[in-house]
């Protein structure tokens, strides 16, 4: 671990959310990424069971300063799904005065989905960066899945959401998917993260919770399809 970084990645189901079925079949991941010299850190897609994550938090003497969202589906930032209530950062919000990041694009989804205030939310631009104490967070772009998808890149660490899975990426064929905009996404956008950066993903669709984007870019298919012609060949 990087000096000074608190960094935690929790699988519902397993780590919190033990008794939800729900959550165990959707195998979400959430994170938690703070500054231990301060003894804060903000709650990465914090959902289903968020007493349970406040507790991991606060049992490690960490404070919740904020939330960050990569994207605008229910089992991410909590909403109705499936039939199912999920809590989400609207929970948080009520419970702690902390603002909720996501892009601009995202935002309209994420009220519409959650019944947030607007007032809760800080609208980022591509690029912006999040300090939690002296930790840097980069919030990078990522639409595909959805129109203001985002991904976190802090300390050599790339937490993706749904943008990238060790095998695969998220669907497009959602509503504000796009699959033109997730080529560039994943073959564009993500192209600065170096081999040696660690990919943790938004769900647990292979059988290790996290890789080096270098074993990522070897084995996932999605890397294979290297040009527009091809990823359309697959993906429309």
């Amino acid at each position: 671990m990087p000096e000074g970084l608190y960094f935690k990645q929790l699988l519902s189901g397993v780590d919190f959310a033990f008794e939800d079925m729900l959550a165990q079949q959707m195998v979400n991941f959430s994170y938690l990424i703070g500054d231990f010299a301060t003894n804060t850190a903000v709650a990465v897609d914090p959902a289903y069971d968020i007493s349970s994550i406040v507790e991991i938090l606060e049992s490690d003497g960490m404070e919740l300063a904020g939330i960050l969202a990569t994207h605008y589906h229910p089992d991410h930032v909590g909403g109705e799904m499936m039939g199912h209530n999920i809590e989400g950062i609207q929970e948080v919000c009520s419970r702690f005065d902390v603002p909720v990041h996501l892009q601009k694009a995202e935002s309209p989804w994420v009220t519409r989905t959650t019944g947030i205030s607007r007032t809760s939310l800080i609208e980022h631009d591509p690029g912006d960066v999040v300090k939690v104490g002296d930790v840097e967070i980069e919030l990078i772009h990522t639409p595909g899945h959805t129109p203001g998808s985002q991904c976190f890149f802090v300390r050599d660490r790339l937490i993706a959401g749904d943008t990238l899975f060790l095998n695969g990426c998220g669907r497009t064929d959602l509503p504000g998917g796009d699959p033109d905009e997730m080529y560039i996404s994943i073959h564009q956008r993500l192209s600065k993260i170096p081999n040696t950066s660690i990919l943790f993903p938004g769900h647990l669709y292979s059988q290790d919770p996290q890789a080096t984007m270098g074993e990522v870019r070897m084995g996932n298919y999605v890397f294979r399809l290297n040009s527009p012609q091809a990823w359309s060949q697959m993906f429309e």
